[in-house]
């Protein structure tokens, strides 16, 4: 079984710490993606989308996007931790939230790094003023974020679930656009909360 990653990709970074929250160890190989290595026909064959991460099972399933990745391993190693939930309420609780900080902030935060800076224009169309409205988009969900953990400990609720990796991946990646989610303080309490815990040292 092998990740194929970058690890500072964000998409890498939540598969690393779910595995490293449920004590997980996998074999990593790293993929040049700045160089293109990941638009290759070798790895589009691993990769539908030629995107990382992906993870290859030993009888040759590959499994791309980041969190069909972590729920294999919520699947194939269940746990107490249940960082997707346990009751069906819970379930859906971190469902809607990690559906929300992936929309509303990593994936927007993306959009808005991608065409502000051109990174990868040598493959893609880079269009400016999406980046700043995807920049503002950012902005605008921090105090939806911090307004919802001004009543609860965690993102999805009173348990630590995979929706609090998607939007601390979000809270760190948007210090490249140097926005500082830590300015609003209920998520800069969560940051501390989550900051501490063991998987994220």
């Amino acid at each position: 079984m092998k990740i194929y990653e970058k690890s500072p990709a964000p998409s890498a970074q939540r598969v690393s710490l779910f595995l490293k929250e449920k004590g997980i160890d996998v074999e990593r190989i790293d993929v040049d993606i700045r160089g293109g290595e990941n638009l290759k026909p070798e790895f589009k064959a691993l990769s539908p989308n030629g995107r990382i991460p992906v993870l290859v099972l030993e009888d040759g399933t590959s499994i791309c996007e980041s969190m069909a990745i972590c729920r294999y391993f919520e699947a194939s190693h269940p746990d107490e931790k249940h960082l997707f939930g346990n009751t069906p309420t819970e379930q859906a609780q971190v469902e809607m939230w990690n559906r929300i900080c992936e929309f509303q902030g990593l994936y927007t935060a993306f959009q808005a790094f991608r065409n502000l800076t051109g990174i990868y224009k040598d493959r893609e169309t880079c269009i400016e003023a999406w980046g700043v409205e995807s920049k503002n988009r950012i902005k605008q969900f921090l105090p939806q974020l911090d307004e919802r953990l001004a009543s609860t400990t965690y993102v999805a609720g009173e348990r630590f679930s995979v929706a609090d990796i998607t939007a601390y991946i979000t809270c760190q990646f948007i210090k490249n656009l140097e926005i500082d989610a830590s300015t609003y303080s209920h998520i800069e309490r969560w940051l501390d909360l989550v900051s501490a815990r063991p998987a994220f040292q």
